[in-house]
């Protein structure tokens, strides 16, 4: 018997954690886990202890990142991946939207003498409608079982807004890294560098909360190794944008997850997502001045 493996959640058994809550000592994973006032309390002992007479959100659930705990903790996953799928049949029935929403940094036009298009001409929304394109069932399907595998619990221990900054920040981030090293006229897409800064920000979750880090640490050097890996075919593999997206979505994470729990945590939350965001905007601009 391994004596040295972590206790399971007591609502979810196959889930190893570090963390009890702090007035029953019941084993809790992330999903569960709400903030005290002092650590965490299981959803059961927040329950009982909400009926106080207190202002409804002086008590709401929190996450272990401070975002209030929602009735369906993986909400904005589902509405992803629904997303996603719908501009796959568009672009399934309208070919042409792949030409108008993937990621071609050069400046390009359809017929001589025709309108320019490509991020250099100003079309700076290219860097993230195509993180929500795929051409490919194949790409399609394995990108949105990495989000649904890696989305959901992030998700879950962040809070819905919290989350979405992280998914958004990390799609931006890896392609403003592809449109600063990648060959200006490479069309790029997919949704592989916002998964891979999910990726990187639960990284960070498994730091916070103690976790056994091996297993996490072993699953970023695989998804790396994948990265460099030629499929062949039509798409290649952008390693550009994994790489951007895993360490935009590990310095957001670091931001969210890191802060100590008080009346200046979400400054420090917002504040690194704008840091973020300047960061990927000055790579924009400067590659945008070079290509014109």
């Amino acid at each position: 018997m391994d004596t040295d493996r972590l206790p399971g959640c007591y609502r979810h058994p196959d889930r190893d954690t570090g963390i009890s809550c702090t007035r029953c000592e019941r084993p809790i994973c992330p999903e569960c886990m709400i903030s005290a006032s002092v650590g965490f309390q299981c959803p059961e002992c927040v329950r009982a202890g909400s009926g106080t007479g207190h202002h409804p959100t002086a008590n709401a659930p929190r996450t272990v990142a401070g975002g209030v705990v929602a009735a369906d903790p993986h909400l904005v996953t589902k509405i992803l991946i629904a997303i996603n799928v719908l501009v796959f049949l568009a672009a399934l029935s309208d070919p042409a939207l792949e030409a108008r929403l993937a990621l071609i940094g050069g400046q390009y036009f359809d017929y001589p003498g025709g309108p320019l298009h490509g991020v250099a001409t100003g079309e700076f929304y290219r860097l993230l409608t195509s993180a929500f394109l795929h051409v490919e069932w194949w790409h399609i399907v394995g990108n949105m079982i990495g989000l649904w595998v890696i989305g959901g619990p992030l998700e879950a221990a962040l809070g819905r807004v919290r989350y979405l900054a992280v998914f958004l920040l990390s799609g931006l981030g890896g392609s403003a890294l592809v449109y600063l090293l990648s060959e200006p006229y490479v069309r790029t897409l997919g949704a592989s560098g916002a998964v891979f800064g999910l990726l990187g920000a639960t990284v960070v979750l498994a730091k916070r909360l103690r976790y056994e880090m091996r297993p996490v640490i072993v699953m970023v050097v695989l998804m790396l190794v994948l990265t460099f890996v030629p499929f062949g075919g039509a798409l290649t593999v952008s390693w550009q944008a994994h790489v951007g997206g895993l360490v935009t979505g590990a310095l957001v994470g670091l931001g969210m997850l890191m802060p100590p729990a008080g009346r200046h945590r979400a400054l420090v939350q917002w504040g690194t997502c704008a840091v973020a965001f300047l960061l990927v905007a000055m790579v924009i601009l400067l590659r945008t001045a070079e290509l014109t």
